[in-house]
């Protein structure tokens, strides 16, 4: 088993204070982030940053590690029955990996090595026996981890709603004081009215807790597809809508295919192209976070037929026969 130097992954000194580890932190993940890196161990890397920002941000985690991993590592021990910590090293330290932390803290689920594992999960071993020993009762309580994930729609099922199936990676204790993988599979409901970027919370739904401890709660991040030209903007829409230059000029009721149905729309006489139409209330409905719907604007775009046969081809003459002094590279 190999003992990881936390602080040379995260290129900072061992007596980096807060401040600086969270700066290098955030450098080096937007350098290894598999979703913008391209170097090949990117995925890799990213995990041995987040166990350490994980270990060396949290003062407790930190405390162990610089009393039993740190020593470990620089002694060169090869195995977790070579690491002789002090006595009592791990009072008062509450073990917060994987699918639980002590209740009232943060963390997140992540992969962790096996010296991780090997520390923390035994560490909570120990402390569980020591309070054991010391209450006659059960080992502490941990809170389940809070979990996010992003969820990704189209326009019809943000206005009529949807259902989706998740699969929740996560971790939990086992019987033994250590964290071990699992997978969980959830049935949602995305409710009618969602918005584009709402963060949807679902109580109770992220990772179990452990002896006695809540379940953390389920974050899904809300990503409305924009397409065919619509522009998304919170509950608010704005779709191109094509209209003939007689239409433009002349003004009239057309019918629009949208997102909320058909619906007719008049456009005003004399309207150019990109002037705006608003539909109050026709874009995304309210929800149970908003009690007010969003809006939808038609932005006008001008399309001019070609001119083939004759007959066309006088009608575009006459036109220019009838606005002798338009110019319209002087508007």
């Amino acid at each position: 088993m190999k003992f990881p130097d936390y602080y040379a992954t995260l290129g900072v000194e061992k007596t980096a204070t807060a401040d600086e580890l969270k700066k290098a932190f955030r450098r080096l993940a937007r350098k290894y982030h598999p979703d913008i890196s391209k170097e090949p161990d990117a995925a890799e890397r990213m995990a041995s940053l987040n166990e350490a920002n994980e270990v060396l941000s949290d003062l407790e985690k930190r405390k162990a590690y610089d009393q039993v991993g740190h020593q470990a590592w620089a002694q060169g021990a090869r195995s977790a029955d070579d690491v002789r910590p002090p006595p009592g090293w791990n009072q008062g330290y509450e073990q917060g990996s994987g699918a639980s932390r002590p209740a009232g803290a943060s963390g997140f689920g992540q992969d962790h090595s096996e010296f991780f594992e090997e520390l923390f999960g035994r560490a909570a071993q120990q402390r569980s026996r020591h309070q054991s020993n010391q209450t006659g009762q059960g080992g502490p309580a941990w809170n389940g981890e809070d979990q996010h994930v992003d969820i990704t729609l189209d326009l019809a099922q943000a206005y009529r709603g949807s259902e989706r199936t998740l699969q929740l990676a996560g971790y939990r204790i086992d019987e033994r004081g250590q964290t071990v993988p699992e997978t969980r599979t959830l049935s949602v409901k995305i409710p009618v009215g969602v918005a584009q970027g709402q963060l949807i919370r679902l109580a109770g739904q992220g990772s179990p807790g452990f002896g006695g401890g809540k379940a953390g709660d389920l974050f899904m991040h809300v990503n409305i597809t924009q397409t065919d030209g619509v522009r998304i903007s919170g509950r608010d829409l704005t779709m191109p809508v094509f209209v003939s230059p007689w239409e433009a000029a002349l003004g009239g009721e057309i019918g629009v295919s949208t997102p909320a149905g058909p619906l007719t729309v008049s456009v005003p006489a004399g309207s150019v192209a990109g002037r705006k139409l608003r539909l109050r209330g026709k874009g995304i409905p309210a929800s149970q976070s908003s009690n007010s719907a969003g809006d939808l604007y038609f932005e006008l775009n001008i399309a001019v037929p070609s001119a083939v046969t004759d007959q066309q081809k006088q009608a575009w003459q006459a036109l220019a026969q009838a606005y002798p002094g338009f110019e319209p590279r002087a508007r």
